[in-house]
């Protein structure tokens, strides 16, 4: 798989030429964000299962060592395993050498943004064994050799013709060498390819929606049932799971749940909700013999200490991009790594670094949608302008930048000057634009000027018309 850029500018820029993608943007648009809206007016007790969802995340989280060692021990008693893992590396060395020594040849995965996060496909591949991706949008995408787009429809990039012409291209070999066009029968053709892959793995991979301190339990949510083969089928089963996904006990679990799917698609509760414990037990029909679990830092531990804890609430619904309007006008991609829209946009520069991905914070409107319908309420803009604020103090932004934001400093923190000088701008600008109505070009407005115009100020600042509306009010 290609590595993404971090450049968002111009990732952004072929993004806005493309129609296919502007076409499923429009329709991502119309479909989750309908369905969320239309899910959370049906269950009355919708917000207040949001302030509950964010004091079991929050409570979690201040209690993340107790409730870790817990599951641990757990997981150890069910006849599991934990591994630790701080970095990428550490998850990918784990998980080959308990592949090596299970003597696996083929490995089956189940979506999992952990995996994709430390590049476990790609270091699987790499020590030589073949894996296959169970989940339909990402074995669309290993097909076709590019990472998730969205991380709960990871190819909704993705048109119908596209995925048409890629199942004839690897998929001839193995007799199917009619190219299908309903959506119906592609499915039906990858079920049937998938469905080799199920019985002959080795090994079957999956992450964790939800970690259960109290049970040892690993909780997964699919619309496809390729989580329930995956953790079953093949002998050893091995969870990649963030730290943070760890919660006290099943109740709490549940009430998680309640928000995920509703805030994700829409629906009251995924097709598929799958609780393992452990490895087979003498009395089960099915099970894996082995049950490995590892749990991945990856800078999670010191974001605990830091401004940015809120975002370990983040569950991965999705529905913050769903809501996004840069999101939906660019699409996945151009931001440059797995984790787009706005939790994409404070998650990056932490773990890639904000020297390569400083333009993601900068982005954002900051219009606060997202964190209208986050279901864990994560202040994502403030998150974002957190962001910003380092990005100054390490002067990793440009140098123009920075001058232009220090002219306006020095008027802001002087209200006086700033009044008087909004009024002479104000006024120089309508006067210069008053014939047209609109400026098609300015200096320094470049970025806005290229794709639409400006208008040019009319009436009277906001300052001085709010002093005027509160003197007709009386306030």
């Amino acid at each position: 798989m290609e590595p993404l850029s971090h450049d968002f500018k111009a990732r952004s820029r072929r993004a806005l030429e493309d129609p296919v993608l502007r076409s499923a943007l429009d329709n991502l648009s119309l479909g989750f964000v309908e369905a969320r809206r239309r899910s959370a007016e049906a269950l009355p007790e919708f917000e207040a299962l949001r302030d509950l969802g964010k004091e079991i995340c929050d409570h979690a989280l201040a209690n993340l060592d107790f409730y870790l060692r817990r599951y641990e021990e757990r997981v150890t008693a069910s006849g599991g395993q934990v591994h630790w893992a701080s970095t990428p590396a550490d998850a990918c060395r784990i998980a080959t050498d308990i592949c090596r020594q299970a003597n696996a040849r083929k490995i089956i995965r189940g979506k999992s943004m952990i995996g994709e996060e430390v590049g476990l496909v790609e270091a699987l591949e790499d020590a030589g064994f073949e894996t296959v991706e169970t989940d339909l949008g990402e074995y669309i995408l290993q097909l076709a050799k590019e990472p998730p787009s969205h991380i709960v429809t990871p190819a909704i990039h993705k048109s119908k013709d596209e995925i048409s012409d890629l199942f004839l291209q690897h998929h001839a070999a193995r007799g199917h060498t009619e190219r299908q066009t309903e959506r119906s029968a592609l499915v039906q053709e990858a079920r049937q390819i998938l469905r080799q892959a199920f019985v002959s793995a080795d090994v079957g991979i999956t992450g964790a929606n939800f970690l259960i301190a109290d049970t040892g339990s690993n909780v997964i949510v699919t619309n496809e049932g390729n989580g329930d083969l995956t953790c079953t089928l093949p002998r050893v089963h091995i969870v990649t799971a963030a730290i943070d996904k760890v919660v006290p006990s099943v109740e709490d679990a549940m009430v998680l749940l309640r928000l995920l799917g509703r805030s994700a698609t829409g629906q009251e509760i995924t097709a598929y909700t799958t609780f393992t414990t452990g490895p087979k037990r003498a009395e089960d029909d099915d099970g894996p013999q082995e049950y490995h679990v590892i749990l991945v830092d990856n800078g999670r531990s010191a974001m605990l200490g830091n401004e940015f804890r809120d975002m370990l609430r983040c569950i991965r619904c999705g529905a913050c991009m769903n809501h996004c309007p840069v999101y939906g006008s660019v699409g996945g991609h151009a931001y440059g790594w797995i984790y787009p829209g706005p939790m994409g946009s404070v998650l990056t520069p932490i773990m890639v670094g904000l020297d390569k991905a400083g333009d993601l914070p900068n982005a954002c409107t900051l219009n606060g949608r997202c964190h209208e319908v986050c279901p864990v309420r994560i202040p994502l803009p403030k998150l974002l302008r957190a962001h910003r604020v380092r990005q100054h103090e390490q002067r990793l932004g440009s140098g123009t930048f920075r001058f232009a934001l220090g002219i306006w400093a020095f008027f802001a923190s002087r209200p006086r000057i700033y009044h008087w000088a909004t009024r002479i701008v104000m006024a120089l600008l309508g006067a210069l634009g008053r014939r047209k109505g609109v400026f098609r070009r300015m200096p320094l407005a470049g970025g806005w000027t290229r794709v639409r115009d400006l208008p040019a100020p009319q009436g009277k600042t906001f300052q001085a018309a709010w002093r005027e509306k509160q003197r007709e009010t009386g306030r």
